[in-house]
C-alpha cells in the first residue's frame, strides 16, 4: 500500500514540490558522477599527456555505452511510468523485467566489441602507435566489463519510475564515490597497489560500475516491491519490446549520434595537433557538470509526465513543462556565466605535469568561451527531448538531435575549418543549436496541439 501510494503522488503532489521531491536527489547523484568524471580525466592528465588525448579520443566509444543503456533506460521508465498512471502494475513489473532483458543483451553487444574489436577501432582513430596501445588497453577494459553500468541503470530507472529517486541517488553516489577514491590508487600505485596508469583509469570504472549496480539491485528487489523483477518477468515478451524500444530505440540512436559526432569532430581537430583534441574531451567533459543537473532534472520529470500522461492529467503535465524549462534554463545561463569569465581556471586542472607548450589554454580559452554560447538555447531543447520520449514520442527527440548534431553542426564545423581555421570552427556549435530550438519549437507545439488539447476536451467532456 505504501508503495503504490508512493507511485500515485505522481498524479497527485503539488508540482512545485514535486520536481524538486524526485529531480533533485538525481541530480545529486549525477552531479557526483561528473565530478568523477573530471576528476578522473585530471588524474589522467597528470599521468601524462598521452594518456588524457587516448582517453579523448577513447571516449566516443564509452558514450555509445552510455547511450545504448540510458537509452533502453528511458523507453523502460516511459513505459512503467505510464503503466503505473493507468493502474496496471502487473504490466509494469513484465515491462520491468523486459528492460532487463533488453539491457542484457546491450552488454553483450559491447562485450564482444571490446574483446574482438576494440583494437581495430582505435586503429581507425590514430596512427600514433602510443595513443593506440593506451586507448586499446582501456577500450578493452570498459567495454568488456560494461555488464555492471547496463544493469545499474535498468535499476535506478525502475526506482525511478516509481517516485524512489533518494535510492536511486544511494546507488549511483556509491559507484561515483568508489571510482573517485580507487582512481589515484590505481593509475599512480598508491597504498601497495601496483601502477597501473589508464588501465587503473578503466578498472576503477568498471568496478565503480560493479558496485552501484549491486546496491541498486539490492535496493529495488527490497524497498521497490511494486517493480520487484523475478525470472518469469525477464523472459522476452515481443509486443512489451516494442513498447520498450518506441521510445527506448530512438533514445538509443539519438544518444549514439552524440559519439558520432565526437568521432567525426575529433577526425577533424585531430589535423591541428593532440591539444585540439584534447580541448574537445575536456570540454565535453566538463560540461557534463553543468548538463547533469538537467539530466537529473529530466529522469525525475519523465516518470512524472509519463505517469500523468497515462492518468489523462493535462495541466500538470504542462506544469511539469514549464517548471522544468524554467529550471533547466537557469541552471544553463549559470553555466554560461561560469564559463565565459573563468575558462582559464577549469583547463589548468587537465594541464600534464611539466607541460609548458601553453597549447590547451591557448586552443581552449577561445573554443570554451564559444561553445557555450550554444548554453543559451540548450536548456529549453535538452528538457523539450526528455518529454517527448516520456509522451512516447521519441522520434521527435531524434530529429531534434539528428539536426542539431549531423545535419548541421557536422557540416558547418568542417566549413569553418578549411575557409577559416581551427579559431572559427568552434562557432558550428552555437549555430547548430539556434536550428535546434526551431525544430524543438515546431514539434512541442504539434504535441501541444495533438496531446493536450485533446485530454482537456476528454476532461471537459467527463466533467
Amino acid at each position: 500500500m505504501e508503495q503504490n501510494e508512493r507511485s500515485k503522488m505522481l498524479g497527485t503532489m503539488k508540482m512545485s514540490r514535486l520536481i524538486p521531491k524526485i529531480s533533485v536527489p538525481i541530480m545529486v547523484s549525477l552531479l557526483v558522477q561528473a565530478l568523477y568524471n573530471i576528476v578522473d580525466s585530471i588524474f589522467v592528465a597528470k599521468y601524462s599527456a598521452d594518456a588524457l588525448t587516448a582517453v579523448s579520443l577513447a571516449y566516443p566509444v564509452q558514450m555509445l555505452i552510455i547511450a545504448v543503456s540510458v537509452g533502453l533506460g528511458t523507453g523502460i521508465n516511459s513505459l512503467v511510468s505510464r503503466k503505473l498512471g493507468e493502474n496496471n502494475s502487473k504490466y509494469a513489473r513484465r515491462a520491468g523485467g523486459n528492460g532487463v532483458f533488453l539491457e542484457i543483451v546491450g552488454c553483450i553487444i559491447f562485450m564482444v566489441f571490446g574483446l574482438f574489436f576494440a583494437e581495430k577501432t582505435f586503429a581507425m582513430l590514430t596512427s600514433d602507435d602510443i595513443l593506440r596501445s593506451l586507448g586499446t588497453s582501456y577500450l578493452k577494459i570498459v567495454c568488456t566489463f560494461s555488464f555492471g553500468v547496463f544493469m545499474s541503470i535498468v535499476f535506478e530507472r525502475l526506482l525511478q519510475s516509481t517516485g524512489n529517486s533518494t535510492l536511486s541517488m544511494v546507488a549511483q553516489l556509491t559507484g561515483a564515490i568508489i571510482n573517485i577514491i580507487l582512481d589515484p590508487i590505481m593509475i599512480f600505485g598508491l597504498l601497495g597497489c601496483p601502477e597501473m596508469g589508464i588501465e587503473g583509469a578503466a578498472t576503477a570504472t568498471v568496478i565503480g560500475q560493479w558496485c552501484s549496480m549491486t546496491v541498486a539491485f539490492l535496493l529495488n528487489q527490497t524497498k521497490n516491491r511494486e517493480l520487484r523483477v523475478n525470472f518469469k518477468h525477464i523472459i522476452p515478451n515481443i509486443r512489451i519490446i516494442k513498447n520498450i524500444l518506441a521510445v527506448g530505440f530512438p533514445s538509443v540512436i539519438m544518444q549514439s549520434i552524440a559519439s558520432v559526432m565526437n568521432i567525426s569532430f575529433n577526425a577533424i581537430l585531430i589535423a591541428y595537433g593532440n591539444a585540439a583534441v584534447s580541448v574537445l574531451g575536456i570540454y565535453f567533459k566538463l560540461q557534463s557538470f553543468i548538463f547533469m543537473p538537467i539530466f537529473g532534472l529530466n529522469n525525475g520529470m519523465v516518470p512524472i509526465v509519463a505517469y500523468n500522461y497515462g492518468a489523462r492529467q493535462p495541466d500538470r503535465i504542462m506544469k511539469t513543462i514549464k517548471l522544468s524549462i524554467v529550471y533547466a534554463v537557469s541552471v544553463m545561463l549559470f553555466g554560461l556565466v561560469l564559463f565565459q569569465t573563468i575558462p582559464e581556471v577549469f583547463l589548468s586542472l587537465f594541464i600534464a605535469e611539466g607541460d609548458t607548450s601553453g597549447d590547451l589554454l591557448t586552443i581552449g580559452v577561445p573554443a570554451l568561451r564559444i561553445i557555450t554560447i550554444s548554453w543559451s538555447f540548450a536548456g529549453l531543447c535538452v528538457v523539450s527531448s526528455s518529454v517527448f520520449q516520456a509522451m512516447g514520442h521519441g522520434v521527435f527527440s531524434l530529429v531534434m538531435s539528428l539536426v542539431r548534431q549531423l545535419v548541421v553542426l557536422l557540416p558547418v564545423a568542417f566549413f569553418l575549418s578549411r575557409a577559416f581555421g581551427l579559431e572559427m570552427v568552434w562557432w558550428a556549435f552555437p549555430i547548430a543549436e539556434i536550428f535546434s530550438v526551431a525544430v524543438c519549437l515546431f514539434c512541442l507545439r504539434k504535441i501541444y496541439r495533438n496531446e493536450i488539447l485533446p485530454m482537456r476536451e476528454e476532461q471537459k467532456i467527463s466533467e
